[in-house]
């Protein structure tokens, strides 16, 4: 197993109050697994991959943990955490077209980062070189700045180098937003690429793009409010989705062939709550067409409906 995650808890202090984000979010991820984790802005996703890896100052842990290989991630502790990033577990940034430094060569750039982490350049650069040439970029990119690169060369060698010291766990947030179509499609292929050839165990695909993430994902995780509602195979979410939020993103999809006339798209009413103060039982409720009044009274548990299938909906 190279994730566990049980009941994480991480709110934003701001000034009215603490946002609560990620309010008791427990799962799995398998050796070699890759997981989608999907869901509308604001649900907690991103909050979710940030976490892992690197808290930022408005964050704070409170409750629950996270294992990694077996091992607890001082998650809390920046300074603890600086040893397993990029070793153990790194990130793909939500806006890495702009997290290369535009002051210096690309080459120069990932000479000072693997260093900084106690590797020697020359221990790499082979391997560093056999990647670049695997997504599409030839070895002179790295003589270039970073703006003299389209966005989806950007894109690929930011991931490149998130995953040259093969790190048990990477986590991809929104890495396809800015692309287009077809490169949207080119970088989520790369990525499972990486798995299947093993420079990354296993890979958190973080995207409010289900049909995306179908295409890469063994699993998919769907996420509101800062909860997790639905987690299932990607073909078992697709086809046979058993929360209505996972059912209403599901239904807001246009499908390859059919028209307007023959199946309009439904939009999903209303708006999430306040993560302020989220309201008590289930946080989907108000939108929800199959709500009663144990959904206001109880909030659902997550409960496993059929093998390896999570759902927390007490009609679900």
């Amino acid at each position: 197993m190279t994730l566990r995650v049980t009941d994480l808890k991480v709110y934003y202090k701001t000034l009215r109050g603490e946002v609560k984000a990620l309010d008791g979010v427990t799962f799995e991820l398998g050796d070699a697994e890759i997981l989608g984790l999907a869901g509308e802005s604001g649900c907690g996703k991103s909050t979710l991959g940030k976490a892992l890896i690197r808290m930022d100052g408005r964050m704070r842990l409170r409750g629950g943990g996270v294992e990694l290989d077996g091992e607890r991630l001082p998650i809390d502790d920046d300074a603890a955490m600086n040893r397993y990033r990029y070793h153990r577990i790194s990130l793909i940034p939500q806006y890495s077209m702009s997290a290369l430094n535009p002051t210096r060569r690309i080459g120069r750039m990932i000479r000072e980062l693997v260093e900084s982490r106690g590797v020697r350049y020359a221990d790499v650069e082979e391997e560093l070189l056999r990647r670049l040439k695997l997504v599409g970029l030839d070895p002179d990119v790295l003589s270039r700045y970073p703006i003299e690169l389209s966005g989806g060369m950007k894109q690929r060698t930011v991931m490149v180098i998130s995953t040259l010291l093969n790190p048990s766990l990477l986590i991809a947030d929104e890495v396809t937003s800015a692309l287009d179509v077809s490169t949207q499609k080119a970088v989520a292929k790369a990525l499972a690429g990486f798995r299947d050839r093993g420079f990354v165990k296993s890979m958190i695909f973080v995207t409010h793009d289900i049909s995306l993430t179908y295409q890469i994902a063994d699993t998919i995780m769907v996420m509101y409010a800062g909860k997790l509602v639905e987690k299932a195979s990607a073909s078992a979410i697709v086809s046979k989705p058993r929360h209505p939020y996972t059912q209403a993103l599901i239904n807001s999809l246009p499908e390859v062939g059919v028209r307007y006339t023959d199946r309009r798209l439904s939009g999903i009413p209303g708006a999430p709550p306040s993560l302020l103060k989220p309201p008590a039982g289930c946080r989907f409720r108000d939108r929800c067409p199959k709500a009663f009044a144990r959904c206001a009274a109880e909030e659902p548990p997550v409960t496993e409906v059929a093998s390896g299938h999570f759902v927390a909906c007490w009609k679900g």
